[in-house]
């Protein structure tokens, strides 16, 4: 028995040490980034890195994104964001419900054709569709970027949301169609709130990949004015001297948004699959 004790004693330890390693791997790049951002750039070439500011730098880093197009390259990055999560999420939802639930022909076909249009890389594509954008006089707005977006989005967000909709029951969904509940009304009754913690976490992950999608943004957008976070931070860099300071900064502000989605989402996403699905 007290060996007993003494193994689950050191597997604890063992395990809060791994936990421990892997902490402090993923939260030393973010304070060093936020380190960084408070340092002026004299100091931040230093042969001998600080673990802290010497002197702490506002002018660097954060002054220098404030006084350049950076609040408006934020809102337009949110916008384009939040503008194609919520469209592909919605169409994505509906082309997991048929794959995931109705039978025809093609279908299979269909959810592999789908994987495999997430899995194309965006390089080759960005070429036609910004012949596309121009044509129907998109280029150089963030419209063209909304409507372009969802050619990645959608695939991802229908690949995750069929196999979680293949997860839930279909037992609940036929009792209610047997009650007398539409095929269409089970589907937005029933399983659509069984589904929001994969609907929500789908979600985030779809804006997520706007957020931080470079590419298209860099081919289609050129003026200051419309560009998203990620060119406009690149168009920090302008000389062979990086301005890490401003960098730093504008990836700690670039965070944030993320941080608060994903804090106001959480309670959606460790929802049970089954919340409500039966009367208490």
């Amino acid at each position: 028995m007290k060996r007993l004790k003494t193994n689950v004693v050191w597997q604890k330890i063992v395990t809060y040490a791994v936990l421990a390693i892997l902490l402090t791997a993923a939260l030393v790049p973010i304070y060093w980034m936020l380190n960084t951002s408070f340092k002026q750039n004299a100091e931040i070439y230093r042969m001998t890195p600080t673990l802290w500011p010497a002197k702490f730098d506002f002018s660097s880093g954060y002054a220098k994104l404030l006084n350049s197009d950076f609040l408006v390259q934020l809102k337009n990055s949110f916008t384009v964001s939040m503008s194609v999560s919520v469209i592909s999420v919605l169409i994505s939802f509906h082309a997991a419900y048929a794959i995931a639930r109705m039978n025809f022909a093609g279908r299979r076909f269909g959810s592999r054709f789908i994987l495999y249009c997430y899995l194309m890389p965006s390089s080759i594509m960005f070429i036609p569709l910004y012949m596309v954008v121009t044509k129907i006089g998109l280029a150089d707005t963030l419209f063209g970027l909304i409507f372009i977006y969802p050619t990645f989005v959608i695939p991802y967000a229908t690949w995750i949301l069929t196999a979680y909709l293949q997860s839930i029951s279909k037992e609940i969904e036929q009792s209610a169609i047997v009650d007398g509940c539409t095929r269409i009304g089970a589907m937005y009754r029933i399983v659509f709130p069984l589904a929001s913690p994969g609907i929500m976490s789908t979600f985030i992950f779809s804006f997520t990949l706007c957020w931080s999608e470079f590419l298209y943004s860099l081919v289609m957008i050129t003026s200051p004015g419309n560009k998203t976070i990620t060119v406009g931070l690149s168009d920090l860099i302008v000389t062979d001297v990086y301005p890490w300071a401003a960098l730093s900064a504008g990836a700690i502000f670039s965070t944030v948004p993320i941080l608060v989605l994903f804090m106001i989402a959480s309670k959606y996403v460790t929802t049970g699959l089954t919340a409500g699905g039966v009367k208490q």
